[in-house]
């Protein structure tokens, strides 16, 4: 039996998980053998392939985004589904299929998930990369697609271009006619973030807030979508042109602090909006649509994913390192 695998002892079934007991660093994740629950209505028992990890899976490790504990981590992962419950129509065992969002728990061997949030892997798309960009493809998709509807010939600045989001949401705001900004925390991500954007900024060493007014000839962009948080919330406002919308979608530098509303009248009447990816997928529809219209466009060719990290499940605690240390680029998989 693989280490990391399901097994079953009588009626019980058991597989090994990434768990916490205490919220903080990497070192609170435990690979632990738990049980898993008898298949109910509705429900569809999943054997992993590949995993996906997210920068909010170490907001919920560290408790920036409680939970219950103990609890397990991971929020996204492909699978090949091993057996269905009562009343599920649309899966088959044998189909391979993917989720992304919901509880957490995906760190694990297997898993029981409801067959409702579960959404079909084309052919084309291969296990790793449906794992490990789903979550990202469906955040590019409500982002340009929903919360700012990115029009042809705008010009938009994107943060963290060269982050998994941020390289997805650039081809694919491209793709639409958009012009893209990206802006990168280092030098040496500028060469992969300039493969996807019209232009690129370090916004640690460079003046980025007067660089994006030069480009767009001080006109500023339409829409700023700001996955970094704290280091770039106020920049980002000084970016927008009148009516603009900051799109607040994640915290990787920190939160944003409080701020008073006030603000948005004197810098232009701005909008400012802080998603998330369960609002835009909360009925079946949405989320197949969602799902759907990602895996189309990365099919198609628009908008090429890769996945460049890999760890063993046991190594999910070097995985939170890595993505921390912001040494990460793309994406990156545990495998069970």
């Amino acid at each position: 039996m693989n280490k990391s695998g399901p097994n079953r002892t009588g009626d019980i079934m058991q597989t090994q998980a990434i768990r916490i007991h205490a919220h903080g660093g990497p070192e609170v994740m435990q690979l632990e053998t738990i049980e898993l629950p008898a298949l109910q209505p509705g429900e569809v028992l999943l054997r992993h392939l590949a995993i996906g990890v997210n920068f909010i899976d170490t907001y919920h490790r560290s408790g920036l985004y409680p939970l219950a504990l103990p609890a397990g981590l991971g929020l996204e992962a492909c699978g090949e589904v091993e057996a269905i419950g009562p009343g599920v129509r649309e899966f088959r065992p044998g189909d391979r299929v993917a989720y992304a969002g919901g509880a957490t728990g995906a760190y694990a061997g297997k898993r029981i998930m409801p067959a409702d949030r579960l959404v079909p892997v084309p052919i084309g798309i291969a296990d790793e990369l449906a794992a490990a960009t789903l979550l990202r493809g469906m955040t590019a998709q409500y982002l340009l697609k929903r919360t700012f509807a990115v029009q042809r010939g705008q010009t938009i600045l994107f943060h963290a271009a060269a982050g998994g989001v941020g390289q997805i949401a650039c081809q694919w705001a491209r793709a639409l006619g958009a012009h893209v900004i990206g802006t990168v925390g280092s030098d040496d991500k500028m060469p992969l973030a300039r493969l996807y954007c019209d232009h690129v900024i370090n916004y640690r060493e460079e003046d980025w807030v007067a660089a994006v007014r030069e480009i767009t000839g001080g006109r500023g962009v339409p829409v700023v979508y700001d996955g970094v948080g704290a280091d770039t919330f106020a920049g980002s406002l000084d970016c927008l042109a009148p009516r603009g919308m900051l799109v607040s979608f994640g915290n990787a530098s920190g939160a944003v602090p409080a701020f008073n509303p006030g603000l948005l009248a004197q810098k232009g009447s701005l909008f400012f909006t802080r998603p998330t990816l369960g609002h835009y997928t909360a009925t079946r529809q949405e989320l197949v649509d969602t799902a759907a219209d990602y895996f189309h466009i990365l099919e198609h060719g628009q908008v090429r994913a890769t996945v460049q990290q890999h760890f063993a499940l046991a190594d999910a605690p070097e995985a939170h390192r890595a993505l921390e240390s912001r040494s990460t680029t793309a994406s990156t998989v545990l495998l069970p």
